[in-house]
């Protein structure tokens, strides 16, 4: 058995972990932390967990965690790594951290998130963990970054055309909307049911901290820079992103080939599903599930491609992805533990 740590196991994210890695057969919880929760019984949080789990959360301490677990999975806020990370990897155990701060390179990290980088050995160490692009990376790794919800969304819809010279790079725009869950548990007047019920609206426009990740890994494929439109929204659901992408496609690419370009690139990827032609994703039907749902239309009067891309922003997007990379660097089938149909309605 995999001897597992969940830091930060009271958050959505941390939830959504315990929720998934409870019928996982290969591993075991061995440790729930979170400083804020520190003392409770996890089923005392959340009692729908009542009879799952007999654990207290404890608070983090790296010489605690290295004693009893061999993987740790870190569901904290950006911002947090530094302090219990490097600990962590210095005494032997492999690391997943959830949050954005192994994602950027420092000037970049500093500059959109506003907080203090991670030493640049530490960086140097973590492999980007975008599943179905970097298995062989993540096979074996101690470090692992796991990605954002929105870059997973989108770059798992524009990889493939980026990868083939597919699009025209200086024409990505990408409109993208999330459930409220993205924001964590946390009480904040943005996401409170009053402001949040019956609204729609755009929010860190040309500034949110996923632009620079979805950059970085555009370019690191295509090996140039490329700078994207990216515009996030919030609706009023609980779960779930819809990334809408659009770009001008270069010369030679009819629908059926773009269609075969994904299939190609997708084949045997269990959790990513290519919708047919005329068939669009919607966010309920991934909602709960590791999936991101696929589905494109070339528009022959603009040679403008649209690309719709949908996954659970708190599985796919966040814990779901974890686990899968958990399986990769450990040697085990990437979907163990994650199999199940979406939840609907």
């Amino acid at each position: 058995m995999i001897r597992t740590a969940v830091v930060g196991a009271s958050g959505y994210t941390g939830i959504e972990l315990l929720r998934h890695l409870h019928r996982h057969p290969q591993v075991e919880i061995t440790y729930m932390a979170g400083d804020s929760s520190a003392g409770k019984q996890i089923q005392d949080i959340y009692p729908h967990f009542q009879g799952l789990y007999d654990h207290r959360v404890e608070t983090a301490d790296p010489d605690q965690i290295a004693e009893r677990a061999d993987v740790a999975l870190i569901a904290l806020p950006s911002g947090h790594a530094a302090g219990i990370v490097p600990s962590l990897i210095g005494k032997g155990v492999r690391v997943i951290d959830l949050g954005g701060d192994l994602r950027l390179p420092a000037e970049l990290y500093e500059t959109w998130y506003g907080k203090t980088p991670v030493p640049e050995s530490l960086q140097n160490q973590a492999v980007y963990g975008l599943s179905e692009w970097y298995r062989g990376e993540i096979q074996g790794a101690r470090l692992v970054a796991n990605p954002g919800c929105y870059p997973t969304a989108t770059l798992l819809a524009l990889l493939p055309l980026v990868k083939e010279g597919a699009i025209e790079l200086d024409s990505i725009i990408v409109d993208a909307k999330s459930g409220v869950s993205g924001a964590g548990r946390t009480a904040a007047v943005g996401s409170i049911f009053s402001e949040v019920n019956e609204n729609f609206k755009a929010y860190r426009v040309n500034q949110h901290q996923h632009t620079p990740e979805i950059e970085l890994q555009l370019s690191r494929v295509v090996g140039a820079p490329v700078l994207i439109t990216f515009t996030p929204h919030l609706v009023p659901m609980t779960r779930g992103i819809l990334a809408t992408c659009y770009a001008k496609v270069a010369e030679g690419w009819t629908q059926e080939r773009l269609f075969d370009l994904y299939r190609s690139t997708y084949a045997g990827k269990q959790f990513v599903r290519i919708r047919p032609e005329g068939n669009y994703p919607q966010t309920k039907e991934v909602s709960g599930s590791n999936l991101c749902d696929i589905g494109l239309s070339l528009d022959s009067r603009t040679g403008r491609l649209t690309v719709l891309s949908a996954i659970d922003n708190l599985v796919k997007g966040a814990s779901g992805q974890a686990i899968q990379n958990l399986n990769i660097m450990m040697g085990l089938e990437e979907t163990t533990g994650l199999v199940s149909v979406p939840l609907y309605p």
